[in-house]
């Protein structure tokens, strides 16, 4: 019976596509969600409306595929689009003036839809309607509740290759709440390619590991890098470890296979591994759907300091593009090119130094080579490009490349000169301790 009143409250909410965006207006605000929860056939439809509609403004994040509002008006007639997070294909729309970013940490992303941000229409995917009439909002659970609470208008793309993902909070919607459901064929989800690990990821990597202890919870950023600590950690004697991350990636299914994560020694959700969204490969898809070791929650709540502060042995990993002598970190720009965005780096960093026994660090090459082959040293003597500050001095901490791993904190800035150019490239240490000598940073009786 409840299934039957369901089912009818969803036939009388659907729409074709078509039909569905002909609900938006001139100078709307919409919303698409982050990852594989953004809408594809909704996209489309709307994209179609080029030339007819003016001003119409487009939230994103990490987008997986082209976004077809911006494929389909590069020049900006009807469609303005922005993201919380650029993913490698927003970075080119960066490039290109075609996409804007939007400043934010990931613990307080729920509370600006909450507290400020207007949201004409909501257009999420989701996986199909359980039998008591719930959807679930999957691999995104982002900060999916928040913008569908602040919407006039929400419509759900039911993409049939969406799993059904078990969450701890605010992880599904009701059809009762629903005003526009749209169905339809769907290519299958988009996949998060695995960067390989080099050499010098490997390094890296070695450095950390001493660090870690059994029974320690694990975030583990996106990259090539954060994989090769994965990878390292799922060939160590380590056991009984825990996941609390704001994104899941192939390197958890690794280290499940490998018997490593089993989340027993969590001193907050024991036994559960927690994250926000999920981007990875289809084997990750396959792993997270209805699999109850696992739980989503919200952003605001994966990436609160205050949630991280109750789990002990709490060990952040996370890259960097850059940083300058005074142990400021640059990871979302390169001068003024954007690159990605602050995510979550400066959320888990606080939240490993809360957390009794943690450690956050922050990690990257010594140096980088362009495409002519010329070298570039990551550690700069300052910051003077447009760099933008993603990790302030104050917390930095833990600070890796493949020559070694030191520990800002309570350093003083002669300190943190020393212990920053030990980890450079040594083709680059003499010019670092010069320009540290004329910033008046370089202790007189070090060596030259």
């Amino acid at each position: 019976m409840l299934l039957n009143r369901f089912y009818q409250q969803y036939q009388t909410k659907l729409k074709t596509p078509e039909e569905a965006v002909k609900l938006v207006k001139d100078g709307d605000w919409i919303d698409y969600s982050s990852g594989v929860g953004a809408p594809y056939l909704l996209d489309e439809a709307l994209a179609k409306r080029k030339g007819e509609l003016k001003d119409v403004k487009i939230r994103g994040c990490l987008a997986m595929r082209p976004v077809q509002v911006v494929e389909q008006d590069r020049e900006q007639q009807s469609f303005t689009y922005q993201s919380w997070h650029c993913s490698g294909y927003e970075r080119k729309l960066c490039d290109e003036g075609l996409c804007y970013y939007i400043p934010m940490l990931f613990r307080n992303l729920a509370s600006y839809y909450r507290r400020y941000l207007t949201v004409n229409v909501a257009m999420i995917s989701v996986a199909p309607m359980d039998n008591a009439g719930y959807f679930s909002f999957s691999l995104a659970n982002y900060a999916t509740k928040a913008i569908l609470d602040a919407a006039d208008i929400i419509m759900l793309e039911v993409d049939e290759n969406m799993p059904n993902v078990y969450g701890g909070m605010e992880d599904c919607i009701h059809i009762s709440e629903v005003d526009v459901v749209v169905e339809g064929k769907h290519p299958p989800l988009a996949q998060l390619p695995v960067p390989k690990a080099t050499e010098i990821d490997q390094k890296i990597a070695e450095q950390i590991v001493p660090f870690l202890k059994d029974g320690a919870t694990i975030q583990l950023g996106i990259g090539g890098m954060p994989n090769s600590v994965g990878n390292l950690i799922a060939e160590s004697d380590l056991k009984h470890l825990g996941m609390h991350t704001e994104l899941l990636s192939d390197g958890y299914v690794d280290l499940y296979e490998a018997g490593k994560l089993d989340n027993k020694c969590k001193t907050l959700h024991r036994d559960k591994g927690v994250f926000g969204i999920a981007l990875g490969s289809q084997r990750l898809y396959d792993w997270v759907a209805e699999n109850r070791g696992l739980l989503s929650f919200p952003m605001d709540y994966v990436n609160s300091p205050e949630v991280m502060s109750q789990m002990d042995g709490m060990i952040s990993i996370n890259s960097c593009i850059a940083m300058d002598l005074y142990g400021q970190v640059s990871s979302e720009s390169s001068g003024t090119r954007h690159i990605s965005g602050t995510g979550g780096q400066l959320d888990f960093t606080t939240g490993a130094y809360m957390s009794k026994g943690g450690k956050g660090f922050i990690c990257m090459s010594s140096s980088f080579q362009d495409k002519q082959g010329q070298r570039y040293s990551r550690i700069k003597p300052k910051f003077t490009g447009g760099d933008i500050i993603t990790t302030p001095r104050t917390q930095s901490y833990y600070i890796v490349t493949e020559y070694g791993c030191v520990n800002l904190a309570g350093r003083s800035a002669w300190e943190r000169a020393e212990m920053l150019i030990s980890l450079a490239h040594p083709d680059f240490r003499d010019e670092l301790i010069k320009q540290a000598e004329i910033q008046k940073i370089w202790r007189k009786s070090n060596r030259v």
